[in-house]
């Protein structure tokens, strides 16, 4: 029996990578799309490692129809599609807020034009916990209503999900599933893919490992005054590859008919809120370090707490988190090691 094929959009990116390894894994085959902006080929390259498979990959940017459509459309046969590709930092979008609409709607809309034009059939969105903005209670259920977003990043996942949504339902053919992704940290077992972001770290861990490996002098906590037990931001922090299993999950329910509805929405976290000082401390204890950090002012953007009620996802999808927090935290030291050559 021929494999179902899948295309990953932004597959050379954090997520991306490791979810090419859990669809191999899971018996898809799959094609890499990837502009390289902000990501790395050496991401392909650890796919093809863990896996031993030569995954293709194509260099296009999914902002340009007429490549999307010559280099991918019209060369590979697959009927599924995760949506991965977009810029994600908060505090960038605040100051960029022109390039992220551009760049994250554009991508969008033309996969799922092309999608339309050639019967491709199945796709998942990456989107994610900043659409329900400042929850008034946690934790947040898929019934939460969405906010206003903080930030155009978050707004532009709000506008994306509603293009899908309404594309769906004009579209007979196609179904979707947008995931609403809460805060992935560490690294794939291998330590052969991970995280590894261009510049200064937007995101928590990588600078807690950069700190760790000394390529950072310090690590700034933004705030400690939020109405929080330590004073620090929460979060619903989730394992990449815990993460990555959901997509397989979402792309084989529909394969297989089994979504109740032609677009749903699942949340996808571990249901525990933990805040940031408490993540660097355990990031110490289970790592045997001591990280030099500091107090700074709040983050723009930023919001106070949010976390997961995963319930929909465990009972619908049969999906939950496994790995637990150490062993994450574990995951992302080696890989910092790995990247760094740190014996």
């Amino acid at each position: 029996m021929k494999k179902e094929c899948v295309l990953v959009s932004g597959g050379a990116g954090y997520i991306g990578s490791h979810t090419a390894v859990e669809l191999i894994e899971a018996g898809y085959d799959v094609v890499i799309a990837d502009n390289l902006s902000n990501s790395d080929f050496g991401a392909v390259e650890g796919v093809r490692k863990i896996t031993g498979v030569e995954v293709p990959f194509v260099e296009v940017d999914c902002c340009d129809r007429e490549a999307l459509k010559t280099k991918l459309f019209e060369q590979y046969e697959f009927q599924s599609v995760i949506h991965f590709a977009a810029f994600k930092a908060v505090g960038e979008s605040v100051q960029k807020p022109l390039e992220y609409y551009r760049n994250n709607l554009t991508s969008l809309m033309n996969i799922l034009d092309l999608m339309r034009e050639f019967g491709r059939q199945n796709i998942v969105f990456s989107s994610s916990c900043t659409v329900y903005g400042e929850p008034d209670k946690q934790p947040v259920t898929e019934l939460t209503p969405r906010k206003p977003a903080t930030s155009p990043y978050g707004n532009t996942k709000t506008m994306c999900e509603d293009i899908l949504r309404d594309t769906v339902r004009a579209t007979p053919a196609l179904k979707g599933i947008a995931l609403r992704y809460f805060n992935p940290i560490g690294a794939h077992p291998t330590a052969l893919i991970g995280e590894l972001p261009r510049g200064v770290p937007q995101n928590l861990v990588p600078f807690v490992t950069q700190t760790a490996a000394g390529i950072r002098e310090c690590l700034s906590v933004f705030g400690n005054d939020y109405p929080t037990p330590d004073g620090s931001n929460i979060r619903d922090y989730i394992d990449v590859v815990d993460l990555a299993r959901a997509h397989v999950v979402a792309i084989t329910r529909m394969i297989e008919g089994k979504n109740k509805q032609p677009y749903e929405v699942f949340n996808v976290g571990t249901g525990n809120g933990v805040s940031v000082l408490e993540l660097v401390r355990r990031f110490e204890e289970a790592n045997g370090l001591k990280l030099n950090y500091k107090i700074a002012d709040r983050r723009e953007g930023d919001i106070i707490a949010i976390w997961a009620d995963p319930t929909l996802a465990n009972e619908e999808l049969g999906w939950q988190a496994k790995r637990n927090l150490d062993d994450t935290l574990r995951s992302a030291w080696a890989w910092e090691k790995h990247v760094r050559g740190i014996e």
